[in-house]
């Protein structure tokens, strides 16, 4: 299992941003690109959708499923197994690394936040950890996951579910915070 060690951008107590003028120009390009050239594309243009992610950087494996609606912040951050899927209105808010294994599925409206703020720190720091969501696994609607938390192989998250910690494989887990009810 990865080791889970927080990235820390170091800020003055100004608030300066921890990404370079470059990174947020390319950020920028990736909105309006996204927006222009795949927001308004039917579901069976997920080719060019695919297509767009990986000339911004998406490690792509196979044929995943993004929708045209799913919002990806930064996409030179996450990783698509084949036949994963990332579903309407889904939010991968990749400020660290997000890895959505093959066949796994990231239902409508499920938020992936990798990142955080050391609230420890006068300066509130931005924190990332990387997300990973094992092969098999399905996360459902509205669920929250959290910076650095890994969700098992075949393990079924449920909606509206907000998940701290890691979930082990082959679990049914669900609630707020999320608890392993049963194995699957």
């Amino acid at each position: 299992m990865e080791q889970k060690t927080p990235v820390k951008f170091e800020q003055s107590v100004a608030q300066e941003s921890p990404w370079s003028s470059g990174d947020r120009a390319l950020r920028l390009l990736w909105e309006f690109c996204w927006f222009v050239f795949c927001v308004w594309t039917p579901k069976p243009a997920n080719p060019w959708r695919l297509f767009w992610l990986d000339v911004f950087g998406a490690k792509i494996e196979g044929k995943p499923f993004v929708h045209q609606r799913a919002r990806i912040a930064i996409p030179w951050h996450l990783t698509l197994r084949d036949r994963a899927c990332l579903g309407d209105r889904a939010n991968a808010y990749s400020l660290g690394e997000i890895e959505i294994g093959a066949r796994a599925t990231v239902a409508q409206e499920v938020y992936l936040s990798t990142g955080s703020h050391d609230f420890s720190h006068p300066a509130l720091q931005l924190v990332t950890a990387k997300i990973t969501i094992g092969d098999d696994a399905f996360v459902g609607a509205r669920a929250f996951i959290m910076p650095g938390v890994v969700i098992g192989a075949r393990s079924v998250i449920g909606a509206c579910s907000v998940v701290t910690k890691d979930i082990p494989p082959d679990v049914f887990a669900a609630g707020n915070p999320c608890k392993v009810l049963r194995p699957r």
